[in-house]
C-alpha cells in the first residue's frame, strides 16, 4: 500500500487538493457554461413563471357633470336638467296579466290583510298601534295565522296598556304560532313601552321614527305609514316572496289606506 510520502506529498497537501476541487466545482458549472448572474429583485429566471400578476393599465373614463343654475343665472337659454327615470321592461303587461289572473281567484291577504286586523271601533291611536302590531306578528307567518294572533289579543282588549301589564309567559301563548314568537314577545314590549313613553301610546308619524322601533323592518314602517297613517311612503316587498304579493296586491287599491285607521 502506497503511503502520501510515495507520491511526495504530505497529508497536508492532500487536503489542499480537496479544497481546489471543491471550490473549482463551485466556480466553475458542468458542461463548462458560465455562472448565470444573480436575479434582481422583482425578476424571474428563464422557465419560471412570475407569481406577481402586471399591474393592467386601468382606462381612463369620462363623467359628465352638469350643475343646476342659480335663480340669478336663469335666462332664456338656460335648459332645465330632467330627472333620471328607469322603469321595469314591460312592466304595464305584467301588471295587466297578474290582474286578469287575479280577477278570478282571491288570496288570504284579501280578507286577513292588516287593514282587517284591527278594531275600527277603537280610538284613532289604538287603531294604529294595532295596525303596527299585527304588521310586526306578520314577519315570516302566514295571513291567517296572523289574524288568529290578533283576534286573541283583541279579545283581551289590545293597547299599550294592557300589553305592558302582560306577563311575557301570556303574551307568548296569545300570539303562539306566529314565526319567531319568543322574539317577537320581547320586540313588542319594547316597542310598547318606547310608545308610551315618547308617543303618547301613537305610533310614530314617519318611516325614519319607525325604523328606530324594536321589530320594525322597511316594509313594516311603510305598510304602517299607508294603513295607518293614509300616507304613501313606499313599497314593501317580501323578498323571496315578492311575485306572491304582486299576485295578492295587484287587484287591490294601489294605495293600502281605503280603510285606513288614520284619525278621523
Amino acid at each position: 500500500m502506497c503511503s502520501p510520502q510515495d507520491f511526495g506529498m504530505n497529508s497536508g497537501g492532500v487536503r489542499m487538493v480537496t479544497r481546489s476541487r471543491i471550490s473549482g466545482l463551485r466556480a466553475r458549472p458542468r458542461g463548462g457554461t458560465e455562472e448565470a448572474a444573480p436575479l434582481r429583485k422583482g425578476e424571474a429566471s428563464a422557465g419560471e413563471k412570475s407569481h406577481h400578476p402586471m399591474k393592467r393599465q386601468r382606462k381612463a373614463q369620462s363623467l359628465n357633470v352638469a350643475y343646476e343654475a342659480s335663480d340669478s343665472e336663469k335666462g332664456e337659454g338656460t335648459k332645465q336638467l330632467k330627472a333620471p327615470s328607469w322603469e321595469p321592461q314591460d312592466w304595464r303587461q305584467h301588471l295587466a296579466n297578474i290582474r286578469t289572473m287575479r280577477s278570478g281567484k282571491d288570496a288570504p291577504v284579501d280578507q286577513l290583510g292588516v287593514e282587517h286586523c284591527y278594531d275600527p271601533s277603537a280610538p284613532p291611536e289604538v287603531r294604529r298601534y294595532q295596525v303596527l302590531l299585527s304588521l310586526m306578528l306578520s314577519s315570516q307567518t302566514k295571513d291567517q295565522v296572523t289574524a288568529g294572533a290578533m283576534q286573541r289579543l283583541r279579545a283581551r282588549g289590545l293597547t299599550v296598556d294592557s300589553i305592558l301589564q302582560t306577563d311575557d309567559s301570556t303574551l307568548g301563548t296569545l300570539i303562539y304560532p306566529v314565526g319567531f314568537w319568543r322574539s317577537k314577545v320581547k320586540y313588542i314590549k319594547q316597542t310598547s313601552a318606547i310608545l308610551q313613553q315618547r308617543y303618547g301610546g301613537d305610533i310614530p308619524a314617519s318611516v325614519a321614527e319607525l325604523l328606530t322601533l324594536p321589530g320594525v323592518g322597511p316594509k313594516m314602517a311603510h305598510l304602517a305609514m299607508a294603513v295607518a297613517w293614509g300616507t304613501v311612503s313606499g313599497i314593501g316587498t317580501c323578498g323571496a316572496r315578492s311575485m306572491g304579493c304582486w299576485w295578492a296586491l295587484a287587484s287591490r287599491p294601489a294605495c293600502l289606506s281605503a280603510r285606513a285607521a288614520r284619525p278621523a
